[in-house]
């Protein structure tokens, strides 16, 4: 078993910053590959970006490319997601999710742990 955290979600102007935080506790945290989703409210869980297990590989929905960075530090459990030039069309609630595999996985069946979720909200 996995156990997710995520912090770092919140209010924020158009254009500015923010940092999520996702903390594992439980099983060996290098055996997963992790990844980021958001939900808007009515609409359905959407990939956002994802990384191997070494850090070595990410990937992005076109969405955020150039906007958000996913980032790993496996000495700290903690995956990170860093997004930049917020706009009002990123607000959602965002997830961290865990996949059993080494390799980076876009797809949301791919994750078999996922955490509580951050709110994130960004004003026009």
């Amino acid at each position: 078993q996995v156990q997710l955290v995520e912090s770092g979600g919140g209010l924020v102007q158009a254009g500015g910053s923010l940092r999520l935080s996702c903390t594992a506790s439980g099983r060996a945290f290098r055996s997963y590959a992790m990844g980021w989703f958001r939900q808007a409210a009515g609409k359905d869980r959407e990939f956002v970006a994802a990384i191997s297990w070494s850090g070595s590989s990410t990937r992005y929905a076109d969405s955020v490319k150039g906007r958000f960075t996913i980032s790993r530090d496996n000495a700290k459990n903690t995956v990170y997601l860093q997004m930049s030039s917020l706009e009002p069309a990123d607000t959602a609630v965002y997830y961290c999710a865990a996949a059993s595999t080494t390799l980076v996985v876009t797809t949301k069946s791919a994750y078999d742990y996922w955490g509580q979720g951050a709110q994130v909200t960004v004003s026009s």
